[in-house]
């Protein structure tokens, strides 16, 4: 009598659980996925710690979230109409070379002879140049991405896809900062900045294994027409907006991220390693979270959840904000970074869930919109805040906002506190 191997019954239930992966061209768009994910992770924390260094000026590091958030956020809803009427892999291409190119000149700008050449406001001013090509490129590579996920994953397996889509930019969010840390301790900014190019140049590799798609929307239109239509459905779905809604305010008031540089040398007099591990305590707490929920799925009242997690997050920032600990900072980064995975894969289920297949460009571009903000502008924000009230005063007064944001959406919107996914699929 033949036995089966227990670890080929193992592999089966493990694919069982998570069918999306035994798909090649959704592997290929995670690898890419996480490829371009943690190369910009890399740069940003390179360049952040790189403005701090060269300006000591707190609002120096909000400018450098308000340089990638003024053409994000301009230029979102355009850049959905373009995606909704272009190939998808074609699209993520052409932002990817402009990363590519981008990266060559922060590297430029790093290399002892622009030192020789020019001032330190001038370089300043130049890398808040790129960043700014960066957040252009930034608001057609969302929608794109958002675009090819529904083209590579059947949509009966969208919540176990979107686990592992979510899983792989965190651990992109995770290794980036890390990698980063250990860069500028070990070699230097310009080479840490030389990486991120030899690291962009290997993803075309993936995403060129992915096969050309479909244009799904053939009719043209007029731009602001399309574009009209996009807000028009995301303003007519109540859980969508409330859930964009929520992400929006309460990572707009509960950011603490881009202040860290500012906690690594004055309150937490740590080094550039240990800046490093705290640039990855959020995203190292999403893996861990991310990873159980790829095998323990979100089935039950995911509204209340939601609403759970943000205050775990809120009160997880707040805390951070008043520690002079490192261990205890490490440790509330790494809950606030737990709490806020489990919130994204439900706001990003709700997306992928009501968001008709003809309107995901326009749709993500303004998911995009509300991420932008609440993200670089909420790093604006911290940089103000802090230049007015002082550091820790800003991120503990963030995190009690966030805290009356969760409050006035819990009884302003109903639709999302009760929202559960079975009845979004008894909808369709």
């Amino acid at each position: 009598m033949e036995h089966e191997n227990p670890s080929s019954i193992t592999t089966s239930g493990f694919f069982y659980k998570n069918p999306s992966l035994k798909i090649k061209e959704f592997l290929m768009f995670l690898t890419t996925r996480f490829g371009i994910i943690f190369a910009l992770n890399m740069q940003s924390t390179i360049l952040y710690y790189w403005v701090y260094q060269i300006t000591q000026n707190k609002l120096s590091l909000g400018f450098v979230g308000l340089a990638e958030v003024i053409p994000a956020i301009g230029c979102s809803l355009f850049a959905g109409h373009y995606v909704d009427q272009s190939e998808k892999r074609k699209m993520i291409t052409l932002c990817l070379s402009g990363y590519f190119l981008t990266a060559i000149g922060l590297f430029s700008l790093a290399l002892p002879f622009s030192k020789g050449m020019f001032s330190v406001t001038t370089i300043v001013s130049c890398i808040y140049f790129f960043v700014f090509i960066g957040g252009i490129l930034r608001s057609f590579f969302g929608p794109s991405m958002f675009s090819l996920f529904g083209m590579v994953v059947p949509r009966e397996h969208y919540a176990n896809a979107t686990s592992w889509s979510s899983m792989s930019w965190q651990l992109g969010s995770v290794i980036g900062p890390l990698v980063a840390g250990v860069l500028i301790a070990w070699l230097g900014i310009a080479q840490g900045l030389f990486i991120v190019i030899v690291f962009l140049a290997f993803i075309f590799i993936p995403l060129l294994s992915i096969s050309v798609k479909p244009i799904l929307k053939k009719e043209k239109e007029p731009v602001l027409q399309s574009v009209r239509e996009g807000l028009k459905f995301v303003l007519r779905t109540p859980t969508l907006l409330a859930a964009q809604c929520l992400d929006m305010f309460s990572v707009l008031f509960g950011g603490a991220v881009a202040l860290l540089p500012v906690y690594q040398k004055e309150i937490l007099h740590v080094n550039e390693m240990g800046f490093g591990i705290l640039r990855a305590a959020p995203g190292l707490g999403a893996l861990v979270t991310l990873g159980l929920l790829a095998f323990i799925p979100l089935k039950n009242k995911p509204g209340h959840k939601l609403f759970l997690c943000v205050t775990g997050f809120a009160l997880s920032i707040i805390i951070f904000g008043i520690s002079t600990n490192f261990i205890l900072s490490f440790f509330m980064l790494l809950c606030s970074g737990m709490f806020d995975a489990v919130s994204v894969v439900i706001r990003s289920t709700i997306l992928q869930l009501v968001t008709p297949d003809e309107m995901r460009g326009r749709v993500s571009a303004v998911n995009t919109m509300f991420v932008s903000s609440s993200n670089e502008f909420g790093d604006f924000e911290s940089g103000v805040m802090a230049n007015w009230l002082g550091t820790v005063r800003a991120v503990v007064v963030g995190g009690c906002l966030t805290m009356g944001v969760i409050a006035i959406t819990f009884f302003k919107a109903p639709q999302l506190r009760e929202f559960t996914f079975e009845d979004e699929k008894k909808e369709e």
